[in-house]
């Protein structure tokens, strides 16, 4: 496959899961069929297919695309011999800051992440894996270097952080959006750091 052919399919599948994207924020991921994708996508219902094996396939590509890109945004901004304190802050930013520019990702994950089928919720957390994963090796990071306490229990620890953010933005959501979202930070990572530090 030539360059000029390999950009253009990207192109369409980036613009497909666009279009997923917006039909899932507003109908919600049950309600919405292939033929409205394919519609707000610009594209022939049989080009979904091209791309996708089903609507679920589509779902799942969304989460680990959007989840992909915010683990390599934190790498961009954080590296290895960087305080564990201040990288805590940094993910807790861009999940905030990212999801506040993007409503209809936070639409689609706080409804998806907790309405799925149970098969759809595993490859759902799937996709997650990597960002759970980022937090975990932060967690790790910290003890090694001192600033978090030796007894943490990082397997659990990172599931709280992750569902604390992740209620954050739900309530936002829930509230209309009537304040920042990205004006949280502090606060939540001040209450992370209070529990985290030796």
């Amino acid at each position: 496959m030539t360059s000029g052919l390999a950009e253009k399919r990207r192109e369409k599948y980036e613009a497909i899961l666009k279009a997923a994207l917006k039909v899932f924020a507003e109908h919600g991921f049950f309600n919405s069929q292939v033929s409205k994708i394919a519609r707000e996508a610009g594209v022939a219902d049989g080009t979904i297919y091209l791309y996708f094996k089903n609507k679920e396939d589509i779902l799942i590509s969304l989460f680990r695309e959007k989840l992909g890109s915010l683990v390599r945004k934190f790498h961009e901004h954080v590296h290895e011999d960087d305080r564990a304190d201040e990288a805590i802050r940094k993910i807790c930013e861009l999940h905030f800051t990212e999801l506040e520019k993007d409503v209809q990702l936070a639409k689609v994950t706080q409804l998806e992440l907790r309405q799925s089928s149970r098969e759809l919720h595993s490859e759902i957390s799937k996709a997650l894996k990597p960002y759970i994963q980022l937090i975990e090796d932060v967690l790790v990071r910290g003890i090694e270097q001192g600033i978090f306490r030796r007894d943490l229990d990082v397997k659990l620890t990172r599931l709280l952080i992750f569902g604390a953010m992740d209620e954050v933005v739900s309530s936002w959501l829930i509230s209309g959006r009537r304040y920042s979202l990205s004006a949280q930070v502090d606060k939540t990572v001040d209450f992370f750091l209070r529990g985290l530090r030796a």
